[in-house]
C-alpha cells in the first residue's frame, strides 16, 4: 500500500511540474530572412502569458545596433513570397500584420489598432536583443501558427508618413507552431 501511495504521489509531482513547463512559455526560432529564402538563425525569442499580457524575451544577436518594428504577421511561414508588384519579398508568405478584428490601423501595442503591433525591438550596441517586451492586448494562444517578424525600420506606431509605421523590409523571422 505504501508504494502505490508514493507512485500517486510521483505522479501528481510529475504532472503539476509537466503543468508548470507548459505555462512558462514558448521558444521561437528566429531567422535572417531575403527574397532568396530564409537564412542563418541569429536566437531566439520565448513568450508566456502573465496577468498584464504577453511578455515576449528575446535573446538575439548578431544584429546592427538600433530600434526596430516587431510584429506578429498573420501566417506561420517566412519563406519568400510576391509581393501587390509581383516582386519576391523576403518573409512574404508570412503575409500582414495580425488583425482578427479587421481594425486596419496601425495604431501600436497599447491603442485599439491591429493585435500585430508589438512594443519595439531594441538592439544594443554589441548587436544583442535582450530587453523584455510586454504586448498587454496579446495571450499565446494569439501566437499560436503566426510568425514573428523583425523589420529594417523602426516603428512610430502609426499609419503616417508611411504605412505600418514605418518599418520597411522583413529581415528576421520566426514561425511560431502549435
Amino acid at each position: 500500500m505504501r508504494h502505490a501511495k508514493l507512485t500517486g504521489v510521483t505522479a501528481a509531482l510529475l504532472l503539476a511540474a509537466g503543468a508548470a513547463q507548459a505555462q512558462q512559455g514558448q521558444e521561437v526560432e528566429m531567422n535572417l530572412v531575403t527574397a532568396d529564402g530564409v537564412e542563418d538563425a541569429i536566437g531566439t525569442i520565448s513568450f508566456e502569458d502573465t496577468d498584464h499580457g504577453l511578455l515576449l524575451t528575446p535573446d538575439l544577436s548578431e544584429l546592427p545596433p538600433g530600434v526596430y518594428g516587431f510584429h506578429v504577421h498573420e501566417n506561420a511561414s517566412c519563406e519568400p513570397g510576391e509581393n501587390d508588384s509581383g516582386e519576391m519579398q523576403a518573409a512574404g508568405k508570412a503575409g500582414s500584420h495580425y488583425d482578427p478584428e479587421d481594425a486596419g490601423s496601425h495604431e501600436g501595442p497599447y491603442a485599439e489598432g491591429h493585435l500585430g503591433d508589438l512594443p519595439v525591438l531594441i538592439v544594443d550596441e554589441d548587436g544583442n536583443a535582450t530587453l523584455p517586451l510586454l504586448a498587454p492586448r496579446l495571450s499565446a494562444e494569439d501566437l499560436q501558427d503566426r510568425s514573428l517578424m523583425i523589420h529594417e525600420g523602426g516603428d512610430n506606431y502609426s499609419d503616417e508618413p508611411e504605412p505600418l509605421g514605418g518599418g520597411g523590409s522583413r529581415m528576421a523571422c520566426g514561425v511560431v507552431e502549435s
